[in-house]
């Protein structure tokens, strides 16, 4: 019994720190609307955190399919299945559920690389997403699909 009572307490704990990773899929939130605008894929590489444009969630017909702005690798490739977050690792102590490093995340709208901070909030099913640009910023809160 206390066996039983220690893998379910050890599953349950092993479960809830899974969702504090901000690996998964996500819903973008569009600023003006506050409705879905697209889901980014955030995949975990031995650390190392990295996302891609899965698919556009809302209809627009003068959507941008090219990222035409870049100034990087990604000039000139389709946004759906373009890597915008590049690079980010976890700071602080084990508790804490920062992710950073030299992460970077682009803006395939304006063609604009953000250093930016990212960190699961509300028990991972929201993800607090943080831009900068010197001691500029723009937060944007993200939303689990999975």
């Amino acid at each position: 019994m206390k066996k039983t009572i220690s893998m379910l307490i050890a599953c349950v704990s092993i479960s809830a720190g899974a969702q504090m990773t901000p690996a998964g899929l996500w819903h973008t939130i569009d600023d003006e609307t506050q409705l879905p605008k697209g889901e980014v894929r955030i995949t975990d590489n031995n650390g190392v955190l990295s996302g891609v444009i899965v698919r556009a969630l809302k209809e627009d017909p003068k959507a941008k399919t090219v990222c035409d702005l870049c100034k990087d690798d990604r000039k000139g490739q389709k946004i759906i299945g373009m890597e915008i977050l590049r690079n980010l690792t976890r700071e602080g102590k084990d508790s804490d559920y920062l992710w950073a490093g030299k992460g970077t995340i682009l803006d395939p709208d304006n063609g604009k690389v953000y250093e930016v901070k990212m960190v699961p909030v509300e028990g991972g099913k929201r993800l607090r997403v943080r831009g900068y640009i010197g001691p500029f910023y723009r937060t944007q809160f993200w939303e689990r699909a999975e």
